[in-house]
């Protein structure tokens, strides 16, 4: 590493923070005071009230951000459940400085008797070691772990029957409806609060973790493609077309494709070229690989069996190098199937769509054109989108139209481009830090001869 970049930190990750609204605040205040060691952020608050919104306030800023913290166990699983996170997670932990910091505001509001208390969501081991070190007994204090997003619903009848059988003085929760709850009922609670040098390490292991996310993505991405040598040709012909002919029909659709995921083509040779992007956006486009670029649409729409090999690297060179390893592979086995190969050497093997698939790919077809169909009734309704000239989305205005959360929304953009009603524009760029806007062209022409033909 350069002079220029030791100790630097070449992005601001955005960090959204994700709990209870008082306690996204405090972390919040804390976070604007807490950057260091050559470390910055920008800090996002994903606040809810109730534990059942967490995932429709994250949902709301999930694009822009590069790396979510939780307030906790609880909101991190009920996230997760919900719809899978997008984007590198973790989450404060409650043991540690946070509960010697609770275990000690309980001793000096002097009527709490910490030997005697229930405590939820921490492991029992955590809460015997911190006893032990303290030299407390711990044999009258009671724990129930937290388990999955179903626990709270236990927690607050376990700390109500221990409290009123004169077993306990206080209860100790980290979950913020748990602690009204038992406030309510007359249970004296104290929560479990993280404190600042809990929030500091929490706060720069998300930083790293979104800056970790970001430089992956921002890997240089080199596929060769290469249409195998036959005898009389470079090229294998498809039905009449000459070999100029099917050239520059195959350069034009290598054009198409790499534009939806931000690339560039160049000629390699007279019957190879190279594909120029970020890992990030390959990923976008391929959905993590589960559909082959350009392979398929060769294959579908010229006749073609093209080769495809992906190298990656941090620098041009090593990913070109990477890409000619991959490429060595495919063709050992015959253009069946296609390899990744990592930065690191590590070799992810990508399978071709054979005769077998054909079944999915008629389903997935279908929930195109379904969605497509649904999406420009939607459009006519408002305000007669679809007759302004060229109607330009993104997910936002798309789980709108079809009420459907951006997640789900983005993946049906996809299946749209995959199809071909729909092109992926280049990412809106903007000044500020976060990912940038994904637009999407529908091609509303190409879904009326589509649906004409399927009339």
């Amino acid at each position: 590493m350069s002079d220029a970049y030791e100790g630097a930190m070449p992005y601001r990750p955005v960090v959204g923070v994700v709990g209870p609204t008082d306690l996204v605040e405090q972390i919040m205040h804390l976070g604007a005071d807490l950057s260091g060691d050559g470390l910055e952020w920008r800090l996002v608050g994903v606040a809810y009230e109730d534990e059942t919104e967490v995932a429709r306030e994250l949902a709301r800023v999930e694009p822009d951000l590069d790396v979510c913290l939780f307030a906790g166990p609880l909101p991190y699983d009920l996230a997760r459940k919900a719809s899978e996170i997008d984007v590198p997670a973790t989450f404060i932990p409650l043991s540690g400085s946070a509960l010697y910091g609770t275990l000690l505001r309980a001793a000096l509001e002097g009527r709490h008797d910490i030997r005697r208390l229930s405590v939820d969501s921490i492991p029992r081991r955590e809460i015997e070691d911190a006893y032990t070190d303290i030299g407390l007994p711990i044999d009258d204090v009671h724990v129930l772990e937290y388990q999955s997003p179903d626990s709270p619903a236990e927690f607050v009848a376990f700390h109500e029957e221990l409290y009123r059988r004169g077993t306990t003085t206080v209860a100790l929760t980290s979950v913020r409806s748990v602690a009204h709850r038992l406030s309510a009922s007359g249970v004296p609670v104290l929560r479990t609060m993280p404190t600042t040098e809990t929030i500091r390490t929490a706060l720069r292991t998300a930083a790293l973790l979104g800056i970790g996310n970001r430089l992956e993505d921002s890997q240089i991405a080199i596929g060769i493609i290469e249409v195998p040598a036959v005898a009389g040709g470079p090229l294998r012909t498809a039905g009449d077309l000459g070999y100029q002919e099917l050239r520059l029909a195959l350069h034009r659709l290598l054009l198409d494709e790499a534009r939806a995921m931000g690339a560039t083509v160049l000629p390699r040779d007279d019957h190879s070229y190279h594909v120029v992007a970020t890992f990030g956006s390959v990923v976008a486009a391929t959905r993590d690989f589960s559909v082959l670029p350009f392979v398929e649409t060769a294959r579908r729409e010229l006749g073609l069996d093209v080769e495809l090999g992906i190298g990656l690297g941090m620098t041009a060179r090593d990913a070109e190098a990477n890409a000619r390893t991959a490429m060595s592979r495919a063709r050992g086995e015959d253009g069946q199937q296609s390899y990744v190969v990592g930065h690191d050497g590590h070799v992810l093997q990508l399978s071709g769509r054979s005769r077998t698939r054909r079944a999915t790919y008629d389903d997935t077809r279908a929930k195109a054109l379904d969605t497509m169909a649904r999406l420009v009734d939607a459009l006519r309704d408002t305000d007669g989108a679809t007759e302004a000239g060229p109607v330009v989305v993104d997910a936002t205005i798309v789980a709108e139209l079809l009420a459907v959360t951006p997640r789900t929304a983005r993946r049906l953009l996809l299946s749209l481009v995959e199809l071909g009603l729909a092109w992926q524009m280049p990412p809106l760029r903007t000044p500020g830090p976060g990912r940038p806007r994904q637009t999407y062209r529908l091609l509303l022409e190409r879904f009326e001869e589509t649906d004409t033909a399927r009339a």
